[in-house]
């Protein structure tokens, strides 16, 4: 990353460079502090109505559960944010009252080729928590069974 400096009079070009591994770092203390503040959220002295409960944490990991190094997002619903497919994926968790596990499968043909990866979920809907653990043959049969939720 290239900043210029002014000093005085001259403005030069200054390199700035990070330590390898400085951006994965931001980025986990980013979501680690997005899921205490949503987290801390229901907690506070308002009506359920007004809190808006319906959040979830997502990972997805490549391969069996610990192998990968996963991807993570924070997803509201309240209004839907948190990934590109946010409004479609709280519709479908909306019409099974936020079990991850209740959406329907879609009829799809997935190859039978052996990739697994890895989703968790944690977070609450209407009130009421809400944890989902499951590894999938590969990507496609992901997407059948959970619609457009881990779709991050």
């Amino acid at each position: 990353m290239t900043h210029t400096i002014s000093t005085g009079s001259t403005i030069k070009p200054v390199r700035i460079s990070r330590p390898a591994g400085t951006a994965r770092a931001v980025r986990g203390a980013l979501l680690a502090v997005g899921l205490l503040l949503a987290a801390s959220a229901p907690a506070q002295a308002v009506s359920q109505e007004d809190a808006g409960g319906n959040w979830f944490y997502l990972t997805v990991s490549p391969g069996e559960p610990g192998a990968g190094d996963p991807r993570g997002a924070l997803v509201t619903c309240d209004p839907p944010l948190g990934h590109a497919h946010a409004e479609r994926a709280c519709a479908e968790l909306a019409a099974v009252d936020g079990d991850i596990g209740g959406i329907p499968p879609r009829k799809t043909l997935c190859p039978m080729l052996y990739s697994p990866v890895t989703v968790h979920a944690q977070g609450e809907w209407n009130g009421r928590p809400r944890e989902y653990d499951r590894t999938f043959s590969n990507g496609c049969e992901l997407a059948a069974r959970t619609g457009a939720v881990f779709a991050l």
